[in-house]
């Protein structure tokens, strides 16, 4: 609006020094003097009110800049959320102290264990010498000579064996650790291999209460998993009567499977003689 009226205000001047020339020359009156007035009037109005309207355009784009801030403001809190999920990390940290709670109750299962294993160590101090040394022997006895349990507890008390008290013999028993199955099939494997003793022979031996004495349980499981030619062992049998007390054939036939004898079966005792030189 400014610069119009300057241009209408300039041009105004213009016309108005034109027609004051031409009067001039003509010798006549214009009004031109009153045009250059009103004109040069609308060239300093022009001139106050341009600066008015820049000042205008500063202020919006003022207004414009300042807007765009506000909104980049706004725009913080968004940010800001994105920054939620590593807050929602933190609130993990109750489960990692949860985690430490097993190696607590490691520890105590620990101390359980310590202070079972002193309360053993302080029985056995409680044990009495004999005891620990009829133990001991009982041991020996079970690994050794493969006894039954039985047959230890006799050898542990006889005058003629280790002459314990019973109360030790008995706490040996009731403290050793033995598998009398095995002991039982170790015995029964000497028998066949050193006597060589039928199946029979051999069960009878192990349960005899002036033999092993092992329960019948443990005799049955003892000839039921020896492994062993019974066959070979008649004929072990038949040979020794043969040379050691010159005894016919068939009296041989009869000592392997008599009651009171050998008792193989007939089929082993057959196989004996027939293999005799």
């Amino acid at each position: 609006m400014g610069v119009l009226l300057g241009v209408i205000g300039f041009l105004g001047i213009i016309v108005g020094i034109v027609l004051f020339i031409v009067g001039i020359i003509k010798k006549k009156k214009f009004k031109s003097g009153l045009i250059i007035g009103g004109s040069f009037l609308l060239l300093i109005i022009s001139i106050i009110v341009t600066p008015t309207e820049d000042e205008s355009e500063i202020t919006a784009d003022d207004e414009k800049q300042e807007e765009s801030i506000e909104e980049e403001d706004t725009a913080e809190p968004e940010e800001e959320e994105t920054e939620e999920p590593i807050e929602e990390e933190d609130t993990v940290e109750p489960e990692e102290e949860e985690t430490e709670e097993p190696v607590e109750e490691e520890s105590n299962q620990e101390n359980v264990e310590n202070t079972s294993d002193e309360e053993e160590t302080n029985t056995e101090d409680d044990v009495p010498t004999e005891y620990i040394s009829a133990l001991n022997s009982a041991e020996s006895y079970s690994d050794m000579m493969y006894m039954s349990k039985a047959g230890i507890f006799d050898q542990l008390t006889s005058e003629y064996g280790d002459q314990f008290p019973e109360e030790a013999a008995q706490y040996a028993i009731d403290n050793i650790e033995a598998d009398w199955n095995e002991n039982a099939l170790k015995s029964a494997e000497n028998y066949s291999e050193s006597m060589h003793m039928s199946k029979a022979g051999i069960y009878d031996q192990l349960i005899s209460e002036y033999g092993e004495k092992f329960t019948d349980k443990e005799a049955q499981y003892a000839v039921d998993n020896i492994e062993a030619d019974w066959n070979e062992n008649a004929l072990e049998s038949a040979r020794s009567y043969q040379e050691s007390m010159d005894m016919s054939v068939e009296a041989i036939r009869d000592q392997l499977t008599s009651d009171y004898g050998e008792k193989f079966t007939q089929e082993q005792a057959d196989y004996a003689v027939e293999n005799l030189e």
